[in-house]
């Protein structure tokens, strides 16, 4: 049988059933280890490296489970906070909007409003890759003179990532953006653009959660059919759509599946809706038909 001579195992002569450990400081000291022994103890070492595997996963899957649970609580807090902004803002008393296709009417004003975002995102996208890293957000908002903790900074980047790509891309920083302005006030936002630019993004910002506003009727901050029905019932008999297209428009809107549509989700449709990805301008009649 073999023995382990320096770095190799070599036969050992004074027994045939043993495995000789030859200790290269001691040449003399040889330790006899039976094969039963070997084969148990590397039994025991992968059953040990196995369990290690396992519980890597376990813990990994425990750091998901409680990043995950932090960031809900994140978003709730989020919500709340843009809701309460909202109403401080009154933006259901004054709300100009008084049917769906008024809404829908707006969608061109919306779109040449939130054109002017694409040059500040082009700014701050340092390395041109098409996303806005956490670094690059934060330089960026120190720019706008948007006053927020670093804390309300991270939840937004977070909330708004909607895919998760570790990265915010142009159509989520319209939206973080609004977010921004709602919960730092109009006097911190966007002052870093022309005055007229900035006027121009802060009131169709205004106008977007004026939007949302006239659609939530009982101001909890998020819509559900019930709501999307009473605000046709409000529009004249000749602008009201077809039902079976307000509930398509509805379940499109209601991202996440769980029967209700949020401000942010309310956004980010819009933001579909209008087009405001691409350079084709579309046509206002064919807008309306959305709904």
């Amino acid at each position: 049988m073999p023995t382990f001579n320096g770095s190799r195992l070599v036969a050992s002569p004074s027994s045939p059933k043993l495995l000789s450990f030859r200790n290269p400081n001691n040449p003399s000291y040889t330790q006899g280890v039976s094969a039963a022994s070997m084969k148990e103890t590397s039994g025991l070492l992968r059953s040990f490296s196995a369990l290690k595997s396992f519980s890597d996963k376990v813990g990994d899957a425990f750091a998901k489970l409680s990043s995950s649970i932090k960031h809900r609580k994140d978003h709730q807090n989020l919500k709340r906070r843009l809701l309460e902004a909202m109403k401080q803002r009154g933006y259901s008393n004054q709300n100009t909007f008084r049917s769906i296709n008024s809404i829908i009417m707006w969608f061109p004003h919306f779109k040449e409003g939130l054109q002017n975002i694409k040059n500040i995102f082009e700014k701050c996208d340092e390395d041109s890759n098409g996303t806005m890293d956490h670094e690059e957000l934060k330089k960026c908002l120190r720019m706008l003179q948007i006053q927020l903790s670093e804390k309300d900074i991270d939840r937004l980047y977070h909330y708004c990532d909607m895919d998760e790509n570790k990265g915010i891309q142009y159509h989520e920083f319209i939206v973080l953006l609004c977010f921004a302005y709602l919960l730092a006030g109009p006097d911190s936002a966007t002052n870093n653009m022309s005055n007229s630019a900035s006027r121009h993004v802060e009131a169709t910002f205004d106008k977007l959660a004026e939007a949302f506003a006239f659609l939530d009727k009982n101001g909890d901050g998020k819509l559900d059919k019930k709501d999307i029905i009473l605000a046709l019932n409000e529009a004249p008999s000749k602008e009201k759509s077809p039902t079976h297209i307000t509930s398509r428009r509805f379940k499109e809107m209601d991202r996440n599946k769980d029967g209700t549509v949020s401000f942010k989700e309310f956004l980010f449709s819009v933001i579909k809706w209008i087009g405001i990805d691409t350079d084709h301008e579309k046509e206002p009649l064919r807008t309306i038909e959305v709904w």
